[in-house]
């Protein structure tokens, strides 16, 4: 009887751990749920897109052949600020961005500051434009650096 025992309980394992839900879960492969603040955001940053691209392309025309793109899902919001308290339309928004060149090489990151009121030109102004950190390109993307490039 002892001889049965033992190969039944090495099949019921087998079959049952088949069965048994993984209990590991990816959470980093989860892309985060929509929300109401994040479609905000995002059409906030669609909007912001030609100012964000006229400062990167500003600054790093001075260093690249070849200016970088910078996509939405690239960019995030800091800070944002209202100057004149409660309800007013003036608002100061600071974004940290990461533009890259070709096959999404990262090339920098950069923190940008805009005011955005109606009684600046435009709606739209750039206060501020720092360069945070740059990126050495790989080898096969070096021939787009400037001769002046740090």
């Amino acid at each position: 009887m002892k001889k049965h025992v033992i190969p039944l309980l090495i099949v019921f394992t087998v079959v049952f751990s088949y069965n048994s839900p993984v209990s590991a879960q990816p959470n980093h492969l989860d892309p985060p749920k929509d929300s109401k603040e994040l479609k905000i955001q995002d059409i906030l940053i669609l909007l912001l897109g030609e100012e964000i691209e006229k400062a990167v392309n500003n600054y790093y025309s001075n260093y690249l052949i070849e200016l970088p793109s910078v996509y939405p899902y690239q960019v995030d919001i800091v800070n944002v600020e209202r100057v004149e308290g409660f309800r007013s339309f003036h608002f100061l928004l600071t974004l940290e961005l990461t533009p890259v060149v070709g096959p999404h090489i990262a090339v920098g990151k950069d923190r940008l500051t805009f005011e955005i009121a109606p009684i600046v030109p435009d709606d739209v102004k750039l206060i501020k434009f720092e360069h945070l950190e740059t990126y050495e390109l790989p080898p096969h993307w070096q021939d787009i650096m400037k001769q002046n490039a740090p």
